[in-house]
């Protein structure tokens, strides 16, 4: 099994940094192949995240891809909401963590598959 996590973990990882939500596949791997509790799986995951970010941010960075001013307004609201909905998470059952997840990844899934990016 650790060779297994240790696979999941790699592709989830190569998906992540082609910006594709590897961080979500490997939440719904945890939960559903070692069996690990949704909030544990949860935490697991944003640890794994950062690490992943921080190759995203370099490379952006790199390639002039960031806009300072845009950066700050977003980074400060972003990480307190982050936080709050993190704590949040923690008071809330597992199952009915588990179902507003599942409900999100169908929203998003059907949105992607019927709207079209504009160029």
């Amino acid at each position: 099994m650790t060779v297994l996590n240790f696979l999941a973990g790699l592709v989830c990882g190569v998906l992540s940094g082609f910006g594709i939500g590897g961080g979500s596949l490997l939440l719904i791997y945890m939960t559903e192949v070692p069996g690990l509790d949704q909030t544990a799986a949860q935490g697991i995951n944003l640890v794994y995240f950062l690490p992943a970010s921080a190759a995203a941010v370099y490379s952006h960075w790199k390639n002039k891809l960031i806009e300072i001013k845009l950066l700050l307004w977003t980074a400060v609201p972003g990480s307190v909401c982050a936080f709050l909905a993190a704590m949040a998470a923690t008071s809330l059952d597992s199952l009915i963590l588990r179902r507003f997840f599942g409900i999100f990844c169908s929203i998003t899934g059907v949105k992607m598959l019927f709207t079209s990016k504009k160029s």
